[in-house]
């Protein structure tokens, strides 16, 4: 490990400003993640002087990236990050930028792999990749798909609130596709917990005979969710559950996606 004066000492020489550059950025993480932090406690977690998280503090400050708030001088992220982040929401496409994530899941798992994101009441799929073994050639993209009854559905739905929850149910109803259908309102809550609790869903011919899909949650900056990702594949082959490292590596592309979105792993 370098020693903490070895280090003060490379910010004034060759690189020096990179490395300031890259502990101002290490700063902003850290309280993005902590939502706010003293002097010294991010000059402990950085190991570096207290002094230099000060002086870089004072330049953040100034331009309004940082501010500091009343509570014992500690620092959090100022209005200046709105004005900066405020250009990149219209530039960023969730489609875009799961593409390569969904086109990778695809063929890894060899199944179809869809993007859906919270549309009208129900979940609208607005990317599809095929994988090498999918037997279906229907075109997923742009179709509507009732929450209650399917994967990526179930994920949306659970991440509502009650009173949002009641209020789509209310409009949209509990109808039933196929006979394995839920279409008891407790029983779909309790899978809605489950749900939320490990953060994937799981349906078994409840869309469609013959057709199982597991999804997981796609993230923004904010933490909420606004999409999700799934694999579906014949029910006489594609068992989500009894394939090791699927769920998590869907769960894992997920994330991917969200953090091109902007969120940050907890």
């Amino acid at each position: 490990m370098v020693p903490v004066n070895n280090r003060e000492k490379d910010a004034d020489g060759q690189g020096g400003g990179v490395q300031s550059v890259d502990r101002a950025l290490q700063i902003l993480e850290i309280l993005a993640r902590d939502g706010h932090a003293g002097v010294s406690e991010i000059a402990e977690e950085m190991g570096v002087h207290k002094s230099t998280v000060f002086r870089l503090l004072g330049s953040l400050v100034s331009r309004e990236i940082v501010r500091q708030n009343n509570d014992r001088g500690k620092y959090q992220l100022g209005f200046g990050i709105l004005r900066l982040a405020s250009s990149i929401p219209g530039r960023l496409s969730l489609v875009h930028e799961a593409r390569p994530i969904l086109e990778s899941l695809a063929d890894q798992y060899k199944e179809t792999v869809n993007l859906a994101v919270l549309r009208s009441n129900y979940a609208v799929n607005v990317d599809q990749a095929m994988g090498p073994s999918s037997l279906a050639t229907y075109d997923w993209v742009g179709s509507l798909t009732p929450l209650h009854a399917t994967s990526s559905g179930k994920v949306l739905l659970a991440a509502l609130s009650a009173d949002e929850r009641e209020l789509v149910i209310k409009k949209t109803g509990l109808s039933a596709r196929t006979s394995r259908t839920v279409t008891n309102r407790a029983t779909l809550e309790n899978q809605l917990l489950d749900i939320s609790r490990y953060g994937f869903a799981v349906v078994h011919e409840e869309f469609e005979i013959g057709l199982t899909a597991v999804a997981a949650p796609v993230f923004n900056h904010l933490g909420n969710v606004i999409g999700a990702v799934s694999i579906s594949g014949p029910a006489f082959r594609f068992d989500p559950e009894g394939s090791p490292g699927l769920i998590e590596d869907l769960q894992d592309a997920g994330l991917r996606i969200s953090e091109k979105m902007g969120y940050t792993r907890r």
